[in-house]
């Protein structure tokens, strides 16, 4: 059987798996903008906040505060995902949602939302690794209005942000580049890592990476940056309401050692 030959006479070869219209300095620009519009947001949102609210408290002490943590990470995450949009439609002339592969189908909603929950199974492997017994990440449950906030955010925006730089961004340009094993590897691993100073655990790096390379598999076969949102919304939703059913509604955190 002949090889296609283009009209040059090169022989054609296989179409990329993917072909987003970025380029990997688009994703390098993106994660640099993210890590300094979080830094400028989150430190103006303690200005802000002092000035107005709390005239009589440091800034240290402000800073701490989950609900402005959270504030910050919010209008960062606002003016992230703006960027994002005018990149592709602006540059590109592209429609956003299109080259991003979000592809919303709602007949697989409920299974998507299922492999979430199942999902969870992966952190049944920190019983057998060495977690730390407390984290920076429990500042945000240590009062129930707290972690409210926090388990609304890590079922909406949260993942939504990470899903469309990890699986929405990042994903494509390295798979078309390395194919999609090793593109599947290198999405997983920096989703993991960033979770470090949350955990300041090297075991539960391990773990989310996993989650991570559950979340970009399901991204590759699916090519739906929507069906990985679902997922990481099962997955986090179930963690949220374990949370929740084993501290009484997050009001005795010190129950949560028994989960």
């Amino acid at each position: 059987m002949p090889l296609p030959l283009d009209e040059t006479g090169s022989v054609v070869g296989p179409p990329p798996v993917e072909n987003p219209v970025w380029n990997g300095w688009d994703v390098l620009l993106i994660a640099g903008l993210t890590l300094l519009t979080l830094f400028i947001v989150e430190f103006a949102t303690v200005i802000g906040a002092r000035l107005l609210f709390f005239p009589r408290t440091s800034m240290a002490d402000l800073a701490q505060r989950p609900v402005l943590a959270l504030i910050g990470e919010f209008l960062s995450y606002i003016a992230v995902a703006l960027y994002m949009i005018m990149l592709v439609e602006g540059k590109y002339h592209t429609s956003f949602w299109t080259a991003i592969s979000w592809n919303w189908r709602s007949r697989r909603t409920l299974a998507l939302l299922g492999l979430g929950v199942l999902t969870v199974s992966l952190d049944l492997l920190s019983r057998f690794l060495p977690m730390p017994k407390s984290t920076p990440f429990d500042q945000f449950f240590a009062h129930p209005t707290d972690a409210y906030l926090m388990a609304i955010f890590a079922v909406t925006f949260g993942p939504w942000m990470e899903e469309l730089f990890f699986r929405g961004f990042l994903y494509p340009v390295l798979a078309r580049r390395m194919g999609v094993f090793a593109a599947v590897l290198l999405t997983a691993l920096p989703f993991g890592l960033i979770h470090y100073l949350q955990y300041k655990s090297w075991a539960a790096v391990l773990v989310i990476t996993l989650v991570g390379v559950v979340l970009t598999v399901v991204r590759a076969v699916t090519k739906s940056v929507a069906a990985s949102y679902l997922v990481h919304v099962g997955y986090n939703g179930t963690l949220m309401l374990l949370a929740a059913a084993a501290t009484d509604g997050f009001r005795h955190m010190e129950k949560a050692a028994l989960l």
